[in-house]
């Protein structure tokens, strides 16, 4: 190999590490957005199911305390409770049941 031949070869490869380094800048940049898009809808889908959370948390912390209440009564109204609370929400009750079964 002449000395002409070794600087177009070295010229050649010192073109290609150059290229590849910037195609992988550029693919580190795009994933780098892809990144910030993801972040950001998580934090939209998060800041939009954030009342109906609040509400439903609400609701829960309730349910709690009255199953507390009912736990701890010692009283002949423990059965009632008990039914009233299955009447008031009949559906999820019974979804839930479907769902352990299956």
């Amino acid at each position: 190999m002449e000395f002409g031949e070794f600087m177009a070869f070295a010229v050649f490869v010192g073109g290609m590490i150059a290229v590849v380094r910037t195609l992988a800048e550029v693919y580190k940049r795009k994933l780098a957005l892809r990144e910030r898009e993801i972040e950001l809808q998580l934090q939209h889908r998060g800041s939009s199911a954030g009342g109906a959370s609040a509400d439903t948390i609400a609701r829960l912390e309730d349910r709690v305390r009255v199953l507390e209440r009912i736990a701890t009564d010692k009283s002949e109204a423990v059965a009632a409770q008990i039914e009233a609370l299955r009447d008031e929400h009949p559906a999820p009750v019974q979804a839930a049941l479907a769902r352990e079964i299956v």
